[in-house]
């Protein structure tokens, strides 16, 4: 069968061809959200931060001790060149840095909140409004682990902002940033939420908030608006590799900030739950050997002395499937939930211990100062083995007695390397290394430096409380 078609009939199948294009093309468009009112609402609220932080240095000069260098000696050159004149003694010099962020308005009386590492350090805060008034800031309190710092400037019936529910954020959700990005004051520029409860490195008692707004240097502190014109985050960090913008933004919730806020409000500092546990992600591997049918919960791969846990008998292998009723789908989902919970607080919590589900009670404790944590984490000795790209800590007497074993280390960390290629994880007890007994951290690094290169050792290690496994080690050339 053939079909014919005059020219007519074809010009004006093309017209309504484009007519339908162009009209999709236009709905399209008119869906799209206009900010204009958001911006103009709440765009007078959002301050631009700078600061200003005196640094010592020393001038050039001979080392201390050093004998002056005799005027006219063929030496006087060649010591001028590397530590400038000679014969000056070292002095002090004082010098000034600079930088910039963002920050936006709580309360008329003069409260602001931006991020902890804008004014970090800080000798001078100057907050400029949008009428391009300048007020010096003080500092009220700040918190390095939220990442956040509150600010009181002297004015009154200053424009504030409305606080939304970041709980109820939807991944697809549109957002907007104002802010200070390389100092280019209010810029507004908008995006998409792309993951909620996110956790980074370092920073795990914020759920960040994921989005792809362009955030630059500059933007740190400033807030992250719904549709609604309420401000749902804080904006704090960007994953770059350039220094610049990649797509990936993080944001701090408005409801965590808002609770650390108070307590700097009202203390200059913020408190917050611990258990005194180091936890590690179940992998599919660890999930199938303690007999879960999926990865979920927070494999406890170390308990600190003296802590609630440790009071508590949470015992090193126990998973934590829930924590005052919230189920724990990754190990990063737990320490947000502690460290929100009011201490002193009794809290149920759900475990699996030897393939049976547990309820336990557990009375939250007051997380130690980071200098505090450090030495009670690393207060039974803890070394990097370069060589084999891992870390490894001695046991505590607790570990020995409830492991029923007298030597061995803990691994804590397994880096990109020959440990991480033979299948070492964190949390393995590393009993023996090419058949020699393991009994701290001491010998192991000893052991270590005497592997031959280029061979495979056998490793014997306990995963768990009844496990014990051998695994080839390659040691590298």
């Amino acid at each position: 069968m053939k079909f014919f078609f005059n020219k007519q009939q074809i010009f004006f199948s093309i017209l309504l061809l484009i007519s339908s294009t162009t009209y999709k093309v236009e709905a399209q468009v008119q869906n799209l959200p206009d900010f204009t009112k958001l911006v103009e609402q709440n765009g007078p609220a959002v301050v631009n931060i700078s600061t200003t932080q005196k640094v010592s240095r020393k001038n050039a000069g001979l080392p201390h001790g050093f004998p002056p260098v005799p005027k006219g000696s063929p030496f006087e050159d060649f010591f001028h060149h590397f530590f400038g004149n000679p014969n000056e003694q070292e002095s002090p010099e004082q010098f000034e840095t600079h930088s910039l962020g963002s920050g936006f308005v709580i309360s008329s009386d003069g409260y602001i909140i931006t991020n902890y590492h804008v004014i970090r350090d800080a000798d001078a805060i100057i907050v400029r409004f949008s009428d391009r008034r300048e007020l010096e800031a003080k500092v009220v309190g700040s918190d390095a682990r939220s990442d956040l710092g509150l600010l009181k400037v002297e004015a009154g019936n200053l424009p504030t902002l409305k606080y939304g529910d970041s709980n109820q954020l939807k991944v697809g959700e549109w957002v907007l940033a104002i802010g200070s990005p390389f100092g280019f004051d209010y810029s507004a520029t908008a995006g998409i939420v792309s993951a909620v409860g996110r956790s980074l490195p370092e920073e795990s008692y914020i759920p960040f908030i994921q989005t792809d707004v362009a955030i630059n240097p500059g933007n740190s502190g400033g807030p992250l608006f719904n549709l609604a014109g309420e401000v749902i985050g804080i904006n704090s960090q960007i994953y770059s590799r350039t220094g610049g913008f990649m797509g990936l933004s993080f944001a701090i919730p408005i409801d965590v900030a808002m609770r650390a806020v108070e307590q700097l409000k009202e203390n200059g500092q913020v408190t917050r739950g611990w258990l005194g546990v180091i936890i590690q992600d179940v992998t599919q591997e660890l999930a199938e050997s303690f007999g879960l049918e999926k990865p979920q919960g927070a494999l406890v791969a170390k308990i600190l002395p003296d802590s609630p846990a440790a009071k508590a008998g949470v015992k090193l292998g126990d998973i934590i499937l829930s924590f005052n009723n919230k189920p724990i789908s990754r190990s990063s989902s737990l320490p947000p939930l502690v460290g929100q919970t009011k201490i002193g607080d009794p809290v149920s919590m759900d475990i699996l211990r030897e393939g049976k589900q547990k309820n336990i009670k557990i009375k939250v404790g007051k997380l130690p100062e980071e200098e505090e944590l450090q030495k009670t984490v690393g207060k039974h000795g803890q070394v990097t083995e370069k060589r084999l790209a891992i870390e490894v800590s001695d046991l505590t007497g607790e570990q020995k007695a409830y492991l029923n074993l007298s030597t061995g280390v803990q691994v804590t960390e397994v880096k990109e390397g020959p440990a991480l290629d033979a299948g070492i994880q964190n949390g393995d007890i590393i009993l023996k290394i090419n058949s020699v007994e393991i009994s701290d951290i001491k010998q192991f690094q000893e052991i270590a430096k005497k592997l031959p290169s280029g061979k495979k050792v056998p490793v014997l290690i306990q995963r768990g409380e009844n496990t014990s496994i051998f695994i080839a080690l390659k040691v590298p050339n």
